[in-house]
């Protein structure tokens, strides 16, 4: 699978409770004070998605397995984390090995539940986490740029460019923004320099978790703690998902039919969490693709832009090295004919070759030969 969401945030804002329900486990110890996690915990998450159920009971097929997303609990993070504060360095080298962030912030009032800065601020929460992330990134572009403007002093033609690179990046953190605010604002070598070279924290995709009370979800989830995230999450155009990580709890510890109860007292017809789970998954850029036949019917995950012969090769290496051909039809077709059989006598079903595209809802049979 190799997909990750970190679960991030400052200590005591409901991040190991919500990390506890998504995984339907009591793995991540959850307590009323800082730093109750402190090694990542990790987590497969079965991704929602009703297609599937559909395809399997037009297939008959005996088995049924769903694609999943990895969820990792990262240790809360305080105010001077990138000069080693808390758990500090520990926290961001765990962020550097995810491909997305979660940000969980605290969107409800309680004196009960200690708030490591003294009051609920979500934005200021997030703000403090950014601060931090952009410190670590500083202190990394500078560490590089000290190295490779000797090389480029001394006449060295790739230096010279790696340095244009590496002071581009430096402008943009010195104004204390995260760099994602400006994937599409930067040059596309040097987007790909920070991501794929330098592994900067603020380059990875971020959605808000905004935590509020089960009370507010009466209320729609509406308060004024989540409005001011949704604002600030606006600038960058990322997703803010609403939920109550108590509820949640008390759900992932009931049986289906009386979660489906309790949802319905607070107006709500899933679990906030499938919707995590959802715009984890957009938010990583993924697609779904599906093979079904009688024995099984299974969801499979690809990063959008996949071509057929590496889609195949995620069932089986020998599928992507003896890669002929991809009988493919499209969800809709699938169940409006009826499956494989009549999607065939329709003309519903195509094959496609090694330079095609994989697309959502696909479902696939992969003809190779090794």
């Amino acid at each position: 699978m190799g997909f990750s969401l970190g679960i991030v945030g400052l200590p005591n804002v409901g991040k190991s409770t919500l990390f506890n329900a998504l995984t339907e486990s009591t793995k991540a110890e959850a307590a009323n004070y800082p730093f109750c996690t402190i090694e990542p915990n990790v987590g497969k998450v079965p991704v929602p998605d009703p297609r599937l159920e559909k395809i399997a009971s037009i297939e008959k097929s005996q088995r049924v397995v769903p694609t999943y997303l990895e969820f990792r609990d990262i240790a809360g993070l305080v105010k001077g984390a990138s000069k080693g504060e808390g758990l500090g360095n520990q926290f961001l080298a765990h962020i550097r090995e995810v491909d997305a962030i979660g940000m969980v912030v605290r969107c409800f009032d309680d004196e009960n539940v200690v708030h490591v800065e003294g009051s609920v601020d979500p934005v200021r929460d997030i703000e403090i986490i950014d601060l931090e992330l952009i410190a670590k990134d500083l202190e990394s572009v500078e560490r590089r740029l000290e190295k490779v403007a000797k090389l480029a002093k001394i006449g060295k033609k790739e230096a010279k460019e790696e340095l244009q690179k590496l002071e581009l990046l430096k402008k943009v953190l010195e104004n204390m923004e995260p760099l994602r605010r400006h994937k599409d604002r930067l040059p596309e070598e040097v987007w790909n320099y920070a991501t794929k070279e330098l592994f900067l924290l603020t380059t990875k995709p971020v959605m808000y978790i905004a935590n509020v009370a089960e009370e507010d979800l009466l209320e729609g989830g509406e308060n004024e703690h989540v409005k001011r995230v949704k604002e600030y999450a606006a600038k960058e155009g990322a997703p803010v998902v609403v939920v109550s990580a108590k509820l949640e709890a008390e759900l992932a510890q009931l049986p289906k039919e009386e979660r489906k109860e309790l949802l319905k007292e607070y107006g709500l017809d899933e679990p906030g969490l499938n919707k995590v789970i959802r715009e984890g998954y957009k938010l990583l850029d993924l697609i779904t693709f599906f093979t079904a036949g009688e024995k099984e019917a299974r969801a499979w995950t690809v990063k959008r832009g996949t071509k057929a012969p590496q889609a195949a090769g995620k069932i089986h290496s020998d599928f992507e090295r003896g890669f002929i051909a991809a009988e493919v039809v499209s969800y809709e077709d699938f169940v409006k004919y009826g499956g494989w059989t009549g999607a065939r006598e329709a003309g519903a079903a195509r094959l496609e070759g090694k330079d095609y595209e994989i697309r959502d809802g696909d479902v696939v049979i992969f003809r190779f030969n090794v």
